[in-house]
């Protein structure tokens, strides 16, 4: 059978979107989830998208990695389905079931705002493998020291440095995040505070390697930030796809801004990629 399919991407942060709510695609298997993001003989995305009708909210988004690991939570995946779901429909405020829970979207000049809820500090909510402060982890890899640990739908360590750029996060990343002290594996952000406001940063994406955009990397790094007295409540976030704003409420809550684009549409036949 032919499937069709959108290309879209948050800041470069990019998505292949398959929209199952007619219930008419066969089942979604790891494999084929690796083949169609595969950049030389696939579509190439970051994540893969799967919309799906749902009981508690206006549709269902379960979200892959390109190496086919289901995830709960991306903020960039947010908004790229906010902004076809308004093409569809012309709607303005969208809720979104998730592994991490119904998240809203709302219209935001040329983007979407999304509630990406409270964050999760504990160190059994990170998860890590023993009780640790989650504000400064007594640990190093090469230079990289202290992390601040949090998760926001799925977990992230967060590393101040000078200068993000100089990190060698291509080959530090995934030997953080298979460390055994993440037994679910771990984002891993190198960050560097500019000033009150603003924070320049790069990500390590469990399950998809460096990324140029990480909506909940960007969310976890503001909160790191914020906790540590680094920044105000309200900060711009730099990656190198381009800025997002995020925003940690009086009532806990993180606001996440930014913009989404369609790159393009089209099918392909399902059984080239079993």
């Amino acid at each position: 059978m032919r499937a069709s399919f959108t290309k879209m991407h948050g800041l470069g942060n990019d998505f292949v979107v398959l929209d199952a709510r007619d219930g008419l695609l066969p089942p979604l298997h790891a494999g084929t989830i690796r083949a169609l993001a595969d950049r030389h003989t696939g579509i190439g995305c970051d994540q893969l998208l799967l919309l799906e009708p749902s009981s508690i909210a206006d549709l269902k988004v379960r979200i892959f990695n390109a190496d086919g690991s289901e995830v709960a939570a991306c903020g960039n995946a947010m908004r790229a389905v906010a902004l076809r779901a308004a093409g569809d429909s012309g709607t303005q405020v969208l809720a979104m079931e998730t592994a991490a829970g119904v998240i809203r979207a709302e219209a935001d000049g040329a983007g979407f705002r999304v509630d990406m809820g409270e964050p999760r500090l504990d160190w059994d909510a990170i998860p890590l493998a023993y009780p640790m402060d989650t504000l400064a982890l007594p640990v190093g890899w090469e230079g990289l020291e202290r992390p601040v640990c949090v998760n926001v739908g799925n977990p992230h360590a967060v590393f101040f440095v000078p200068d993000c750029d100089a990190v060698p996060l291509a080959r530090l990343g995934p030997q953080i995040e298979r460390d055994p002290l993440f037994p679910e594996r771990v984002n891993v952000n190198v960050a560097s505070v500019i000033d009150r406001t603003r924070i320049r940063l790069r990500v390590w994406e469990r399950g998809a390697g460096l990324t140029r955009a990480c909506g909940t990397g960007a969310c976890a790094t503001a909160i790191a930030a914020m906790r540590r007295g680094l920044t105000e409540r309200e900060v711009e976030v730099a990656l190198p796809g381009g800025p997002l704003r995020i925003s940690w409420g009086a009532d806990g809550r993180i606001s996440m801004a930014g913009p989404a684009a369609e790159s393009f549409s089209g099918s392909f036949d399902w059984g080239d990629y079993l």
